[in-house]
């Protein structure tokens, strides 16, 4: 058989339950319909709930502790010292075409140059010249439509930074056409490539990466209009006002942003009538299923080029969204199962027919993909990756996610980490920065009793056994991991860890 095309379908900030094959509620038909044609992968966990470190630690196929990018002012600029071959690089070097279509978020070109695309040998993104996203070579948007962008940031620019103050959760029926909106741009630009794309001798690795449902909620009024606002369900209330003594908790004490931000967004959604917190929720999944639209869009198109035949088709984001959760927490930075878990499905005619349509319970990682593509691609695996092939036999004990700070701090503070299995999740976390020796703390939960994560038994004698385990698992695992790969390429040198 020769090599399958990879076809790579990514969102930002996409629940793993805002999917109709997970919940009705949800009108997904594209991503539904890959479900359908694969595997859906209903334990998959980010490695960083949030966007940089999370986004390199799946294209390099390491945790982020290996990287060195642990938040969202990380980047790795030095494309000499870099922890492993990014994933397109690595398909390329194989004998693949690449095209990326839309977010990667490396963050890695220095304000006023390009980064690398390190490896695409075509590119477009729906950003300006000269943002973190610039890549060399790449389409940028406010080249050919600059238009169609200037209204898109006029229309958005009272939802603030990454579009995710409370106004941006509130957001407002867009007014522009869906052109014009940077995932619009995306999807034009991939369909363009493919009404032009011939297949040849070379496989085929196409990247499709979309900017939403992330927050701002500016929602094509069509979409918004298929929803009903009275199925949108009320959020149950947790048995306590403020945040337990969590690992957030600790977090928001040594993070001024995560702090900040967090009670500026509380400060004026915690008030509003519960029909209108229905509506934030309404609006989050009308982005979804605007997303969905696009992405159904693009997979007709390869389809009708064929190219759906000897293809292996993966469809994940980058982390979730808590949406109120937790007593009106919004977007993610925590490890609770709607900030950590993802939607991830692998599907087309390279999985075996038999495996439609199926449900795999594995403990599943974003850092899995890159392994799960090597070997579907003929490429040996870089054995100081911590993921395994998700089409294979071997499975692990549990799945790993970190967490340090708020997402905007140069020395990351707060370290937490989270060994997750099916039915139970620890995590143990630190205040202070990286350095700080503080006391170890921690937090159980028996997620099969307590799905929404209230009731931290870690002290309960009952768990004694199961938590000893999985802090056993938890040292074993980390211990391992960093020992084959201890890279730490982060472009500030050792200055985030206190250095």
């Amino acid at each position: 058989m020769t090599r399958p095309n990879i076809i790579f379908i990514m969102t930002d900030q996409q629940r793993y339950d805002a999917m109709g094959c997970v919940n009705p509620l949800i009108q997904t038909p594209a991503i539904d319909s890959l479900a359908r044609d694969g595997i859906r992968y209903d334990q998959a966990v980010c490695q960083c709930p949030m966007c940089v470190p999370s986004r390199n630690s799946m294209m390099f196929g390491m945790y982020p502790s290996q990287t060195g990018v642990r938040s969202n002012a990380g980047a790795l600029l030095d494309e000499s010292r870099l922890p492993a071959v990014p994933l397109p690089q690595l398909m390329a070097d194989a004998g693949y075409f690449c095209a990326g279509f839309g977010k990667t978020h490396w963050n890695n070109c220095r304000k006023g140059e390009p980064g690398s695309r390190r490896g695409f040998h075509v590119r477009a993104e729906g950003q300006p010249r000269g943002s973190s996203c610039w890549e060399e070579g790449a389409v940028m948007m406010d080249e050919e439509d600059p238009e169609g962008l200037a209204a898109y940031f006029a229309e958005t620019g009272e939802f603030g930074g990454g579009e995710e103050n409370w106004k941006g959760y509130v957001g407002k029926p867009s007014t522009l056409d869906i052109v014009h909106h940077r995932d619009g741009f995306i999807a034009k630009k991939a369909l363009e490539f493919l009404d032009s794309y011939e297949p040849g001798e070379q496989p085929l690795f196409l990247y499709f990466s979309l900017i939403k449902p992330h927050a701002g909620f500016n929602v094509p009024p069509q979409f918004e209009a298929m929803y009903d606002i009275n199925s949108i369900p009320d959020l149950p209330a947790p048995p306590w006002s403020e945040e337990p003594e969590t690992h957030i908790a600790a977090a928001m004490r040594v993070s001024e942003s995560l702090h900040t931000v967090h009670y500026s967004r509380k400060e004026k959604l915690d008030p509003l009538p519960d029909i209108e917190k229905r509506r934030i929720r309404l609006r989050y999944y009308a982005n979804c299923t605007f997303m969905d639209y696009l992405i159904g869009q693009f997979l007709d198109k390869v389809r009708a080029k064929g190219l759906d035949r000897n293809t292996l088709f993966i469809f994940v984001s980058d982390h979730g969204e808590m949406l109120g959760e937790r007593d009106g927490r919004y977007s993610k930075y925590c490890l609770y199962e709607s900030s950590v878990r993802v939607p991830m499905i692998l599907a087309g005619d390279y999985v075996d027919k038999s495996l439609h349509g199926t449900v795999d319970s594995r403990p599943a990682m974003l850092t899995d993909i890159v392994p799960t593509i090597c070997r579907a691609a003929g490429i040996k695996a870089d054995p100081r990756l911590p993921g395994l092939d998700l089409l294979g036999e071997r499975k692990s004990r549990g799945a790993f996610s970190e967490f340090h700070g708020g997402g905007g701090e140069t020395i990351q503070v707060a370290p937490s980490w989270m060994w997750r299995t099916e039915r139970y999740k620890l995590i143990l976390f630190r205040e202070g920065n990286v350095l700080d020796d503080t006391p170890a703390q921690g937090e159980l939960y028996d997620l099969e009793k307590d799905p929404n994560e209230w009731y931290n038994v870690f002290d309960d004698p009952a768990y004694y056994e199961v938590r000893t385990q999985l802090m056993m698992d938890l040292i074993s695992h980390m211990a391992t991991a960093f020992a084959k790969g201890p890279a730490h390429g982060h472009f500030r040198g050792m200055a985030p860890l206190g250095g």
